[in-house]
């Protein structure tokens, strides 16, 4: 599904050029799931981004089911985004005015699906994630569990064959976290990719695999799936 080729990535702060990715070579297979971990400035984060479309690599080839997107335009890369990823964020990022079943909805607005279609999968997504009795609800009526779990409905709502989640579980605690941890395995169960972010071992440890990045470079990459 995913396949990184010779990806550079650099950024110019002043006059001074700072390289952030250097030289990735990557593969992940479809129904993968995977977790990069590495310390704060390792790029994983830039990494994230970069299989996302969230950004362009500043050299090299990124293939996404088959497809080099690496030198896909803006409006390339928003379809992509909107068609083929959903995205899990740390802080959520729901809009505080629309209800839970609204915020849902939001991708296939974009995505051009009919009134009446966007309501009946967006209440079969919040119905998977446990949140049947929660829709009409406002964020700021939400538990931190239950936001991230509106999050991953959104995510899941245009059916995408790849989930990216950055740092999910990093505003939750320890149960709640196990919780939504569970509800990507089963995600990933029914065939979905998904590649998660975060500096937690116990988190990786939910992963097929586990991919250590340090100083632009993959350091190590290991399969082992430890619960």
């Amino acid at each position: 599904m995913i396949q990184l080729q010779s990806i550079k990535k650099s950024f110019l702060i002043g006059k001074e050029k700072i390289n952030v990715l250097n030289d990735i070579n990557l593969t992940i297979e479809d129904g993968e799931f995977v977790a990069i971990m590495g310390p704060s400035g390792s790029g994983k984060s830039t990494l994230m981004n970069i299989i996302g479309c969230l950004d362009k690599p500043s050299s090299g080839n990124y293939f996404l089911e088959g497809d080099d997107v690496s030198n896909y335009n803006d409006k390339e890369l928003a379809k992509v985004r909107n068609e083929s990823i959903g995205f899990v964020f740390q802080q959520f990022h729901l809009l505080p005015r629309l209800t839970a079943l609204k915020n849902v909805e939001l991708p296939m607005i974009y995505a051009g699906v009919s009134k009446q279609e966007r309501r009946e999968r967006a209440v079969e997504a919040l119905e998977k994630v446990g949140l049947s009795d929660r829709m009409d609800h406002l964020p700021n009526a939400l538990s931190g569990g239950q936001k991230q779990r509106v999050a991953i409905a959104r995510a899941i709502v245009n059916k995408p064959k790849l989930v990216l989640a950055d740092e999910p579980t990093g505003a939750l605690d320890t149960k709640t976290s196990k919780s939504i941890m569970e509800q990507f395995r089963e995600l990933n169960e029914e065939g979905v990719t998904i590649v998660v972010v975060t500096h937690e071992p116990e988190i990786a440890e939910y992963a097929d695999r586990t991919i250590m990045v340090r100083d632009g470079m993959i350091q190590s990459s290991r399969f082992e799936r430890g619960l």
